[in-house]
């Protein structure tokens, strides 16, 4: 994931609800779909997140870590300023890059 490209709002906005469940005519089941996203997402950072900061790691006791750790500061500090994965789940979802089936209709045949 991509997270410098990314278009969404990092402020509180509020959505049209229509523009919300329209893919599934549904709201719960956007929310649903949205929150699972959501949680990909949040995953997906946490992981990156990690692995950058491991690649910074150093495991003396010195005053030296203390500046040896100054870019592991400005990786925290980027992720700080991100989106929130909600954020980022919301903004897929309504520009369709989020694939859900809808499983009703996929019984029904």
């Amino acid at each position: 994931m991509d997270l410098k490209k990314t278009n969404a709002p990092v402020n509180t906005v509020t959505y049209d609800r229509n523009q919300i469940d329209e893919p599934t005519e549904n709201i719960y089941e956007s929310i649903s779909i949205i929150a699972r996203r959501a949680e990909q997402i949040n995953t997906e950072i946490k992981k990156e997140l990690i692995d950058k900061l491991e690649e910074f790691a150093t495991y003396n006791d010195s005053l030296e870590e203390i500046f040896e750790n100054k870019e592991q500061i400005e990786v925290s500090k980027f992720y700080e300023k991100l989106p929130k994965p909600h954020a980022l789940a919301v903004q897929e979802w309504l520009t369709d890059k989020v694939y859900f089936r809808n499983t009703e209709e996929d019984s029904q045949e």
